[in-house]
């Protein structure tokens, strides 16, 4: 992928602009595949992808993951108004400013803009570069993750036997911290207003991992991540996975994979 290159400027890179990310190149397996070139980039690395699983044998996968962050949430906008140093030492702490609330924190109108966006790039990719749609779909239980994963998929061409149903995981969740934005709501909560997504067996009914006043340090995260990384490969065999989360945990599970971050803004998607 582009991201990987060292020539990729990471701080800039756009997957909009760029395919996501898929490097123009040739495979082993196009000459039988695609003799006469015919076929799109994402055609013959989903062929090339298919032919590694095939022969790769028992004990190894091959998986892509196209991962989303959320659309902006009124946390974020917070922040941009007061600034970072106070938004940390104060506001963060707080449920809100008592016009707008901040704690699972919903997506502005902004962050709607920036999933639906990203819906129609989707629809453009599938129906022009064939890229191959995610047979399932991961999203972090906090709100704006909710929102942001059904207004990136709905209404798309997919495969009717992949339809988009996603799974609710609470390992996929931001870094936890004090911050109010980073306590999720309750199982029955998420029931009422997603009612179509799967939650994960386990699942509590309220927040255990949730503490105030307290940040869960890099090298717990990455445990975390690394944990529901091996929870879902070794139980969902499907290859092309999407996973909806937070800046933070995105970085925590390139970090695990050894993959450069890229992309800063909401409702960016790495793979």
């Amino acid at each position: 992928m582009l991201k990987d290159e060292a020539s990729t400027n990471t701080s800039t890179f756009s997957f909009m602009d760029t395919n996501f990310g898929l490097i123009n190149r040739t495979y082993v397996t196009d000459a039988a595949y695609d003799p006469n070139g015919k076929r799109t980039q994402w055609r013959r690395f989903e062929n090339q992808v298919f032919r590694l699983n095939r022969n790769s044998g028992r004990k190894v996968q091959y998986k892509l993951l196209f991962m989303g962050r959320h659309g902006e949430g009124y946390h974020n906008a917070a922040e941009s108004y007061y600034g970072t140093p106070a938004w940390n030492c104060y506001w963060s702490l707080l449920d809100g400013n008592g016009t707008v609330r901040w704690d699972d924190a919903r997506v502005t109108p902004e962050g709607v803009a920036q999933a639906l966006a990203v819906n129609a790039f989707w629809a453009s990719e599938l129906k022009n570069q064939k890229v191959p749609p995610p047979r399932s779909y991961y999203t972090s239980p906090l709100t704006r993750c909710l929102t942001t994963v059904n207004l990136t998929f709905s209404g798309l061409e997919l495969p009717s036997r992949h339809p988009f149903v996603p799974t609710v995981k609470e390992f996929f969740r931001e870094g936890i911290s004090g911050h109010t934005c980073d306590r999720r709501g309750s199982k029955s909560y998420i029931q009422e207003a997603f009612p179509n997504y799967r939650i994960e067996p386990g699942f509590t009914e309220t927040d255990q991992l949730w503490q105030a006043y307290h940040r869960e340090v890099e090298i717990d995260q990455d445990i975390r991540s690394k944990a529901v990384l091996d929870d879902v490969f070794s139980t969902d065999s499907e290859t092309y996975l999407s996973i909806t989360s937070h800046s933070g945990e995105i970085a925590s599970l390139l970090r695990g994979r050894n993959h450069r971050r890229s992309g800063t803004g909401n409702g960016y998607c790495t793979i």
